[in-house]
């Protein structure tokens, strides 16, 4: 295949300013085309991104899900991976990568150069995060490959929190899907994918290729998006624990709950601090063991190149 094209397809909310951040950062990355749904009403991101040429935008309303013929899903992790997988049969790109707005990609090379060493035969590339640390300088955590080490490399990084929290990120370790085109009966789940209703097997991955999770870069931000993602998000109730329950793990819920019964709010400000790394002990234990990484993504500077004016 030459030059093979692709795309991202994302659903997000949230204030205009980070959507055009996060379209802007793709478009200077090239990507060919991004499909954006707006889950909530938001006039200044649509009629900015409806301009661009690179980007079809959608307004997710009554009528929109009336025009799919159903129900507006619950659950927006529902709702993401039915665009998605909507999106997927209605593209004519090679590739299709399903991620949020606080998730960007990063490459040591083009994208489409990584795309086009990918077999033939092979349905998908896994791209593992790696997550913000706290400190606002572009400095992100490694992801840790899973192992015999894993868990005691993570234990001695954060001697408090590691034992329940998988690969010592505070969000989700599987990392997102970049999807080969024009697979029959194929859809999207949040971090798979399925075929015929079975689970298709994606565990080949390109090294150089990550994204950058802005998952918590603040205590700000953890605080501020904290009773969304107990309650509906990530952190929501009846998740798998982090590590298995004969040996004492709980889910993300369970600990953090757990904290604040104990603890109180300290508690959860020294729980976000070593595992952000904005305890200087924790941050240099991350040091020495390689696991900084610098990723800047100038998301202002290519805001104002892609979209001038808008904000």
């Amino acid at each position: 295949m030459g030059n093979p094209t692709w795309g991202t397809v994302s659903t997000v909310r949230g204030p205009a300013p980070d959507i055009l951040r996060f379209v802007a950062y793709h478009l200077d990355l090239g990507v060919d085309r991004m499909y954006i749904y707006l889950d909530e009403p938001n006039p200044k991101a649509f009629n900015t991104l409806n301009r661009h040429p690179k980007v079809e935008v959608r307004n997710c309303d009554d009528g929109f899900w009336a025009n799919r013929q159903r129900e507006r899903p619950e659950r927006h992790q529902t709702r993401q991976t039915a665009n998605a997988s909507f999106k997927y049969r209605n593209t004519d790109l090679d590739w299709l990568a399903h991620i949020d707005v606080d998730e960007f990609l990063w490459s040591s090379k083009p994208v489409r150069d990584h795309l086009q060493s990918v077999p033939s035969r092979t349905a998908a590339v896994r791209v593992r995060p790696i997550e913000a640390l706290a400190g606002g300088d572009d400095m992100y955590k490694a992801y840790i490959p899973s192992g015999p080490d894993r868990e005691a490399l993570v234990q001695s990084i954060y001697p408090n929190y590691g034992g329940f929290v998988l690969g010592g990120f505070l969000s989700h370790v599987q990392g997102k899907l970049f999807v080969r085109t024009g697979m029959k009966n194929l859809s999207f789940r949040i971090h798979n994918l399925f075929q015929d209703k079975a689970l298709l097997p994606c565990k080949f991955e390109l090294p150089g290729l990550e994204l950058c999770h802005r998952h918590a870069p603040d205590w700000e931000h953890f605080l501020a998006h904290y009773h969304f993602r107990m309650e509906r998000g990530s952190y929501q109730p009846g998740m798998s624990p982090n590590v298995p329950r004969e040996y004492g793990g709980l889910n993300m819920n369970e600990l953090l709950s757990w904290i604040e019964v104990e603890e109180g709010p300290d508690g959860l400000r020294a729980f976000f601090d070593e595992m952000s790394g904005a305890d200087p002990e924790a941050r240099t234990r991350l040091e020495d063991h390689s696991m900084v990484l610098h990723r800047p993504l100038d998301l202002e500077a290519k805001l104002r190149k892609h979209f001038p004016g808008s904000v």
